[in-house]
């Protein structure tokens, strides 16, 4: 049975945990699908993962519908969300049109969002429009240069209340979860209290409502950036290689194909 918003957002009054992970394919969709997943978030971490960018700025809204799409064909039981990439939502009428593609064009269920105040008025238009939306506050990648880089936020009490106020202002426009990026634990226990939609944590301690890693890196699939924050549960780069050195050694000695994989 397919996975609602409401769905996610009753598991909060369950006390039953939210389980995400980042997806950008519709063979990694249906793998995480079927493990259990209950959101996948088509990331534009896209550009730092699969696209060769140092950062999420370069992914444009073209990129995350291709994905979007790859992941929506999988038809999950998963609740699909979409990031809108940067420059997408800077004001109401591109915020609209961005995130109605994602979802019309992409298949998304709900888009997601990266900021507080400053978006305010993007968020109240999307969710007037029909649109659910994941708010992303703390550590915000498209803004990460401004924030001093990839750093923990909110460490310091006019960082962490901005943070508080932010969340309970998103809470309000009607968000039906937030993303808590690299914030201290004490932190992201006390806007989980604040608010009534779920709170998904990503290097945010274990009292938010679930948890979200980067696919890849929960994979133990080895990127540029290793955060302190996520747990490997695979190690699929090192296997990755041994299998590739195997292949290349039997087609190097003529072992492969043999006659049972000729025709």
């Amino acid at each position: 049975m397919r996975l609602t918003v409401k769905s996610i957002y009753q598991k909060k009054k369950k006390r039953e945990k939210i389980v995400a992970l980042t997806a950008y394919d519709s063979l990694f969709a249906d793998l995480l699908d079927s493990a259990g997943v209950d959101v996948l978030l088509v990331g534009d971490s896209v550009g730092m993962v699969l696209l060769g960018f140092d950062s999420t700025v370069p992914v444009t809204l073209r990129d995350m519908l291709h994905h979007t799409k790859a992941v929506a064909r999988a038809r999950p039981n998963a609740l699909i969300v979409a990031d809108m990439p940067y420059g997408s939502y800077d004001t109401v009428t591109r915020a609209l049109r961005s995130a109605k593609r994602l979802i019309q064009e992409g298949g998304a269920d709900a888009v997601k969002l990266e900021g507080g105040q400053r978006i305010e008025r993007q968020v109240k238009a999307l969710v007037r429009a029909g649109i659910q939306v994941m708010g992303h506050l703390g550590m915000t990648p498209q803004t990460a240069g401004a924030l001093g880089g990839y750093r923990v936020q909110g460490k310091h009490k006019a960082e962490a209340d901005k943070i508080l106020r932010d969340a309970v202002r998103l809470d309000r426009l009607g968000v039906f979860s937030l993303v808590l990026e690299c914030v201290p634990a004490v932190l992201a226990g006390r806007v989980t209290k604040k608010v009534k939609c779920p709170t998904i944590g990503i290097g945010a301690g274990v009292k938010t409502d679930g948890q979200i890693l980067v696919m890849h890196d929960m994979l133990g699939l080895e990127g540029k950036i290793h955060p302190r924050f996520v747990r490997a549960y695979a190690k699929l780069s090192s296997e990755v290689r041994r299998a590739v050195r195997c292949y290349r050694k039997d087609v190097l000695a003529g072992k492969f194909p043999s006659k049972t994989e000729s025709f």
